[in-house]
């Protein structure tokens, strides 16, 4: 090809998946089991369609009892969603210095405002690994568990219908209806009720 002058055309540009601005170590190592109440926090964002457009849910939920402690509804998915629904959990919790806030490597979630948020109230950021689902799978299996209890159960007319039934979700089946096989039975609030047995 070079000696008759010809070149190939390059592909179409790649596209690159935007970088988080800080990232933290794993601090978890796929170990969830927590002995007490904010000693591990764990958070995602999801998203599921309307008629009018997507809806992006970002949830908080304490390792120890899979209790929604903080969440942030909003029709774009930014830094503002993920630092709300943190800023919601360490106002509903008050978490001591050195709690662990654990999530992927999303761009929300590694974003200036988000970690600062979680370093100025004493958490420590810690962060799974790239496209391993493994590294935050107890969050995995609470979005799995909504989509098939909730989300995926009609067609959405509207952003408001969504964020209501998301809402209600949350707060009242999952935290205080729910029943979790791995807290033996009982519902987060209940877990975290009950005296434990030394």
């Amino acid at each position: 090809m070079r000696r008759a002058g010809l070149e190939g055309l390059s592909g179409r540009p790649k596209w690159r998946r935007a970088k988080p601005d800080q990232i933290a170590t794993d601090l978890v190592d796929r170990a969830f089991t927590q002995t007490g109440p904010n000693q591990l926090w764990i958070t995602d964002i999801t998203e599921h369609p309307t008629r009018e457009g997507k809806v992006y849910c970002c949830a908080v939920l304490d390792a120890y009892s899979r209790r929604v402690v903080g969440w942030s509804i909003d029709s774009t998915q930014t830094a503002t969603l993920v630092t709300s629904a943190l800023g919601m959990a360490i106002d509903n919790r008050t978490p001591p210095a050195g709690t662990i806030i654990h999530s992927d490597q999303g761009v929300q979630l590694g974003s200036w405002a988000f970690t600062q948020r979680a370093k100025d109230s004493g958490l420590l950021p810690s962060m799974g690994s790239v496209g391993d689902c493994f590294d935050n799978t107890m969050m995995e299996s609470f979005w799995s568990r909504m989509q098939v209890e909730l989300l995926d159960r009609r067609r959405w007319n509207t952003r408001i219908e969504l964020a209501n039934a998301i809402f209600e979700y949350l707060e009242i089946w999952h935290n205080r209806q729910r029943r979790h096989s791995s807290l033996g039975m009982l519902t987060p609030i209940q877990f975290e009720n009950t005296p434990t047995v030394a």
